[in-house]
């Protein structure tokens, strides 16, 4: 691989490997060798993990009130295929991918080709120099994700909302039923539905009784067409 490759690849990690040709297996999509095991995949494997691990100690850093269901919402959001695609395409990676002529040729890639790379590069990054320069390249360009996840999906009193529908519509407060409870008396799960104005709407789960009343509230809410779960599971109240 050519070595103004990895040096524009050295340049929009702000970070310089000591072993680059760690770096240049990195950049090398399967289509391009033989031997998979000679490809990005292995390190695009690790790097997933780093990144999962990354935000979730983040989000359990940074907001300290939310409860496991909440923080595993906004993981799942900023964790996912799409987030780091956008973050590939912002960045340009896939640009210097080492590709098999049959994908060179192509007029555009799928967005998931730039999702493994930006993976497998925080994978080498890891390897080369440990956890703390793949920490700042994710925080880097995902921090921001993560914040819009729980202001979008988090700061909502659902319930609160719902209660000011409900209100409005027919005169009286939603009433919560609690349909189910599974688990231990330390870990219980809940099983909650709301009702109004005689009718009944999607029963939700959660691991407080607080919880499932949130997320049915909200269920309530998007089945009324009073609030909007984009596909990156971000919630707008209309």
């Amino acid at each position: 691989m050519d070595s103004d490759r990895l040096e524009k690849a050295e340049e929009i990690l702000g970070y310089s490997f000591t072993d680059r040709e760690l770096l240049a297996k990195s950049l090398i999509h399967a289509s391009a060798t033989e031997e998979r095991v000679l490809s990005n995949e292995r390190l695009e494997f690790l790097g997933d993990a780093i990144l999962g691990m990354v935000i979730c100690d983040y989000i359990f850093s940074t907001f300290g009130n939310l409860l496991e269901g909440e923080m595993t919402k906004i993981k799942s959001t900023v964790v996912s295929r799409k987030s780091c695609a956008t973050v590939a395409e912002q960045l340009s990676l896939a640009e210097l991918l080492e590709l098999g002529k049959g994908m060179a040729s192509r007029s555009s890639l799928p967005p998931s080709i730039g999702a493994a790379v930006y993976e497998s590069l925080i994978g080498a990054m890891y390897v080369d120099g440990g956890l703390e320069p793949a920490r700042a390249l994710i925080l880097r360009e995902m921090r921001q994700m993560v914040h819009q996840a729980e202001e979008s999906g988090h700061h909502h009193n659902f319930k609160s909302v719902l209660q000011q529908y409900a209100q409005q519509e027919c005169g009286h407060a939603p009433i919560y039923t609690v349909l189910d409870e599974q688990g231990p008396d330390h870990a219980k799960c809940f099983e909650v539905c709301v009702e109004f104005n005689g009718r009944s709407f999607s029963p939700s789960w959660g691991s407080s009784k607080k919880e499932a009343e949130q997320d049915a509230a909200l269920e309530a809410l998007i089945e009324l067409g009073s609030a909007i779960r984009d596909e990156e599971g971000r919630i707008s109240i209309i």
